[in-house]
């Protein structure tokens, strides 16, 4: 009886695995990266002991972005944004993040579909980054990527 039970459970938990699975899959999106850092920033200097990474995921579908923030020696940050603008080159805000105030944040955000795909078709025109009150123009910075 025992091992029904164990058995069952296992079945159960993989069945719920797969539709966790099945669910992210459905909102599809396209997945971008970039590791954060004071250096990088622009006009500088950025917190030149600043860190971070940040993953997001953009869906032209669903209009949304979807983030997730992590940043280290710049408490405490204060905002967070998806910027247009070149490497070397600060640019207007198109996306407003929630500031990961305790070193982390996530969410998702609605964005139009037309910059949902000019995301997607242009990583790299794009860049996160994360300010605080020391450095209120920015503290770390990173370049999204193809």
């Amino acid at each position: 009886m025992r091992l029904i039970r164990v058995g069952f459970l296992f079945g159960l938990m993989a069945m719920l695995t797969l539709a966790a699975a099945a669910t992210i899959s459905a909102a599809g999106g396209r997945p971008l990266a970039t590791t954060l850092s004071g250096a990088e920033e622009v006009p500088g200097p950025g917190d030149a002991d600043g860190s971070g990474r940040a993953r997001i995921t953009v869906n032209p579908g669903l209009a949304e972005i979807c983030f997730w923030l992590e940043v280290h020696d710049i408490d405490p940050a204060i905002a967070a944004h998806i910027h247009v603008g070149n490497a070397g080159e600060a640019g207007p805000v198109v996306v407003g993040l929630a500031a990961p105030a305790s070193g982390q944040s996530n969410g998702c955000v609605a964005v139009t579909r037309a910059l949902a795909k000019a995301i997607i078709q242009n990583p790299s025109h794009y860049y996160v980054n994360v300010h605080n009150p020391a450095f209120k123009a920015g503290a770390v910075r990173g370049q999204l990527g193809d």
